[in-house]
């Protein structure tokens, strides 16, 4: 018999499990009696006051059984994990981002722990308040059932999410399955980290070339502010809460630029905080040519893994993030359609860079790029570094 088997009334052993349980005991108690974690997180829920260092804790505790119930395989642990997410997790409004956090990192985990059958089960009522947060974690669901490729075809799943697309949730604007571009979200090769310095960044990427007319053509940029949209290119690393805030310029030029000029000289010309102090430190800056799906995935990266002292954001947001910025390079209107706007960036000319300045620390994560448009009169530039600027 188990010792820490939970029954009403039995303080000490809600107590235990609440206090003192190791990862391997919720989970033995997820895989034989789900109903019970279940009714310690409502008797919790209850207790908590949801605000403070009490309501801190409880949304700790209450997040760890939720994701352990999604983890395990069981229509009766879907069910609960759900639950949990959708009408007991959120436990006040000073714990709404982590809330957040937790509802699509149990969306995430169920995704890929139970069985398709299982979570159509828990699609049968539509929504009708995409402000209710048992609506949100199904979005969540979908979104992250997209990026596996399933769900779409199923009259359940497909009907929900029109739903969703007719009350306007951000997330149903994403198609319902993974597009060509986003192949690489999420798959990580062995022995291919972060590009952190520049020597790798050359033995990934084709170099471009050093020119003079690209220098001339840098000297005649001028700078183009749009706050909205540098706030959109920003949002993986912003969400993700990298370490110092992206750098994110709009720069107009008077004639179009030679995509053979579009290089590390045109760069060095523009008036970027990244690369302020270039050249008095040891190392030259370097331009590569890279694609959009590699771009697409880096955005996609910093808000799915998140910064060294950050969090993910789960799947079905970071694709979100990925895009917004994507669009927000290209200054594409939101409204152009997903298919087109892949098509569209290939028209685009992308270009890592990296450099040896104060911005570049090259001992963590480092991601520089420049875009050029279709009319080769625009730039775009981004760059995010995850250090500490106080290190």
């Amino acid at each position: 018999m188990n010792d820490n088997r939970v029954t009403p009334g039995d303080d000490a052993s809600r107590r235990h499990l609440w206090e003192r349980s190791d990862p391997a005991e919720l989970k033995q108690l997820a895989e034989s009696r789900p109903e019970e974690l279940h009714e310690v997180v409502e008797q919790l829920c209850r207790r908590a006051s949801g605000e403070g260092p009490d309501g801190t804790s409880a949304l700790r505790i209450v997040g760890r059984m939720a994701e352990t119930l999604a983890d395990t395989r069981s229509r009766d642990c879907a069910k609960f994990a759900v639950d949990i997410a959708g009408r007991l997790l959120p436990l006040g409004s000073a714990q709404g981002e982590e809330a957040g956090r937790l509802r699509r990192s149990v969306a995430a985990k169920l995704v890929k722990a139970q069985q398709l059958r299982d979570l159509e089960a828990l699609f049968g009522e539509l929504p009708d308040d995409v402000q209710n947060s048992a609506v949100e974690v199904r979005a969540c669901l979908l979104g992250e059932l997209a990026l596996m490729g399933a769900g779409r075809g199923r009259p359940v799943l497909d009907a929900y999410a029109e739903r969703l697309r007719e009350l306007g949730h951000p997330l149903a604007r994403l198609p319902r399955t993974r597009l060509d571009i986003e192949h690489r979200f999420a798959v990580r090769v062995r022995g291919l980290g972060p590009v952190k310095t520049p020597a790798q960044l050359q033995s990934r990427f084709p170099e471009i070339p050093p020119t003079d007319n690209g220098t001339a053509a840098g000297h005649t940029a001028g700078e183009t502010p749009d706050a909205q949209r540098a706030r959109a290119a920003a949002e993986p690393f912003t969400v993700g809460d990298w370490a110092r805030e992206p750098e994110v310029r709009f720069f107009t030029l008077p004639s179009p630029l030679d995509p053979d000029d579009f290089g590390i000289s045109f760069i060095k010309q523009l008036p970027l905080d990244c690369l302020a102090g270039e050249g008095t430190r040891r190392g030259d800056a370097v331009a590569c040519r890279t694609m959009p799906d590699d771009v697409l995935n880096e955005l996609f990266s910093a808000a799915y893994y998140g910064g060294v002292n950050g969090r993910g954001q789960g799947g079905a947001y970071s694709r979100l993030h990925a895009w917004n910025s994507m669009y927000a390079l290209m200054g594409l209107p939101a409204d152009v359609p997903f298919l087109d706007a892949a098509g569209r960036a290939a028209d685009h000319r992308w270009l890592r860079f990296m450099a040896f300045t104060d911005w570049f620390r090259h001992d963590t994560s480092d991601v520089a790029f420049t875009v050029l448009d279709p009319t080769r009169t625009r730039v775009a530039v981004l760059a995010a570094t995850d250090t500490d600027v106080d290190d």
